[in-house]
């Protein structure tokens, strides 16, 4: 039956109210047919009307008091709301193609910021930022149906793109458009590619790297935009003077979404996508082997040597745990449970699996894992267990120093002495909480910090070294003080700095270094010239994707350990003895709810060591 109504009349509206009639006539009907009769005074012609029987008023005005009232109150609602429906329905068509036409109008004053490849509105949620997709200047992509401007030079109307569909936006005469950023490889960042960069060799007890080809990959940041790129080398990457960066420009070495610079003038734009091509140098590690201590389906469980840090950070890159077990152990895709400081050794755990990982962090955060350290201090540390929850603060995260401080997190530690020797203690550590450099800085703080510690045992600290907090000086004067001591020993290494983080002691940047003067970086470039194309294609995508043979082809070109353009191919550095890698902290033993792994103790901690 319902099948010859009007269209309307199936609306969900206009049957709720036809249900809510057919449910009081139904009603009516188990009254009598004067019940039915008086219902369908509102649903028959007049005409009918005058024939109904006699007497049937009377129903009609008890329908009217007592039943059809609230059922009419309904079915006026639902009429009026299907009434603002249809209203609404008729008017959204023009009303959006009316907001749309002044959004693209609007957009015009903003164009600047669309055209440097700020992905807004729906791009936005397609294309997270990542390695930029190479296109055209210029040019944003648009779908395949979306009408073309015209031959006479006239744009199509908005309503003739459909809806959903963007008109394609094209930059001013001569202005640079920055293409949309790409979507990141989701998963492991490291792979077969990158630990086939460069190879290790062993010398004087060290474990080096064979210098190697880098890109350095950024985008720009916000407080970037608006500047040029000399702008930006010269007061946030002082490693190296401007005139290095000029140089590296004619050797085509630095590249702007993709393509060749050609003028450092080049002002930046949100999205750019920077790439820098460096010869890069690793500083030594230690050579002690990295030992297997346990693995299962979950985990692996290695004891980790002093001197090397966990994952790539600052100049260290495969001279890292994470790298050392892929290219020497075939372990790869690991997710580190914890952190250990570089120069802390001791047991060290990777989850093969995100979900094994995420279990054990959950026990973490529940303080369901003790961890274990032993230590050698200076002096006489007390008999009896000592806790100290005293908070830290963060004085450096660039330097990596910590102190003492009221409006630092807290924290808690308990030490318990193990030995003397007369001269300095074994200290067994337990900390209760992971703030950075805990056990280092309270062990300072009590008077008693770790023999070699490059850091806390410094004369810098003043004549106290830091005890019971007290420091005689700022937080800027400590920094210098830290950085100048290590400079004069060469061991920047040790605070994961190197000469050109140190903008106080930088050379000027607008002029060519003593090292470095400008008709030798000219002399350079021109020679570096030949091997252009070669590091052009150096080292590997940002997305993970597998070097093609003709890459390969050019990477054998540029497998080489020296390059014109490198300052430190031409620096011959002190190398650090492998008894300057090491201090004595030492991480003895990790205990979860259904694990517990240990490793042996250090030479340093027995009974039978002898003071150097």
């Amino acid at each position: 039956m319902t099948e010859m109504w009007p269209e309307y009349i199936k609306e969900p509206v206009v049957m709720g109210a036809f249900n809510s009639f057919s449910y009081l006539l139904h009603a009516c009907s188990q009254r009598g047919p004067a019940s039915a009769l008086g219902l369908t005074d509102w649903l028959v012609p007049s005409d009918a009307l005058r024939s109904r029987p006699r007497g049937s008023g009377r129903w009609v005005m008890w329908l009217g008091g007592r039943l059809w009232l609230p059922v009419l109150g309904q079915v006026c609602s639902n009429l009026r709301f299907l009434a603002i429906a249809r209203t609404w329905s008729a008017c959204r068509g023009p009303m959006a193609e009316r907001l749309s036409t002044g959004a693209e109008a609007a957009s015009g004053l903003g164009a600047p910021a669309q055209q440097n490849g700020d992905a807004g509105g729906a791009a936005r949620g397609e294309q997270p930022p990542g390695h930029p997709e190479p296109g055209g200047p210029g040019e944003e992509p648009v779908s395949g149906d979306a009408k073309q401007p015209s031959g006479n030079g006239e744009r199509a109307p908005a309503a003739a793109l459909g809806p959903g569909k963007r008109k394609k936006r094209r930059g001013a005469v001569g202005e640079r458009v920055v293409p949309p950023p790409k979507k990141r490889r989701a998963g492991v960042s490291f792979g077969d590619e990158h630990f086939a960069e460069t190879s290790y060799y062993f010398e004087g007890g060290l474990r080096k790297v064979r210098p190697y080809y880098f890109d350095f990959r950024t985008y720009c940041k916000g407080r970037w935009v608006g500047h040029s790129l000399l702008h930006v080398f010269g007061t946030e990457f002082r490693a190296q003077p401007l005139a290095y960066y000029e140089a590296a420009v004619r050797a085509g070495r630095l590249h702007l979404n993709e393509e060749p610079v050609q003028d450092l003038s080049i002002v930046l734009k949100d999205n750019d996508f920077l790439r820098n091509t460096v010869h890069r140098h690793e500083p030594p590690v230690t050579a002690e082997p990295i030992r297997l201590l346990a693995e299962n389906e979950d985990v692996v469980v290695v004891d980790k040597p002093s001197s090397i840090p966990v994952h790539p950070c600052g100049r260290f890159r495969h001279n890292t745990v994470i790298f050392i077990l892929g290219k020497e152990h075939q372990l790869k895709e690991l997710h580190p449970l914890h952190r250990l400081d570089r120069l802390t050794s001791g047991v060290l755990m990777f989850a093969k699996t995100a979900a094994v990982s995420e279990r054990i962090h959950e026990q973490v955060r529940d303080r369901q894992l003790e961890k274990e350290y032993v230590c050698r201090v200076v002096g006489e540390f007390p008999t009896e267990e000592v806790t100290c929850k005293e908070p830290i603060l963060v004085v450096s995260y660039k330097v990596g120093v910590c102190r003492v401080d009221p409006q630092g997190k807290p924290c808690e530690s308990v030490f318990q002495r193990l030995s003397y020797n007369g001269h300095s203690s074994v200290v067994r550590c337990r900390p209760l909480t992971g703030r950075t450099h805990q056990i280092r800085v309270h062990l300072q703080f009590l008077g008693h910090p770790i023999l070699n510690d490059p850091i806390y045992n410094s004369a810098a600290w003043g004549p106290s070294r830091g005890r019971g907090g007290h420091i005689p000086k700022t937080d800027e004067e400590l920094l210098r003080d830290l950085v100048a001591e290590h400079q004069a020993k060469q061991s920047l290494d040790v605070l994961d700095l190197c000469e050109g983080d140190l903008c106080p002691g930088a050379p000027d940047s607008t002029a060519p270094s003593s090292e470095l003067s400008k008709d030798c970086l000219e002399e350079m470039a021109a020679s570096s010239q030949k091997i252009d194309g070669a590091v052009e294609a150096a080292p590997r995508d940002l997305d993970g994707v597998p070097v093609t043979s003709e890459k390969a082809t050019k990477m054998d070109v540029v497998n080489q350990e020296t390059d014109p353009l490198c300052s430190e191919c031409r620096r011959v550095p002190q190398d650090p003895s492998p008894q300057d890698l090491v201090m004595f902290l030492h991480a003895l033993r990790y205990k979860g709810p259904d694990f517990e792994y240990c490793s042996p103790m250090p030479a340093w901690a027995r009974d039978d060591w002898q003071e150097h």
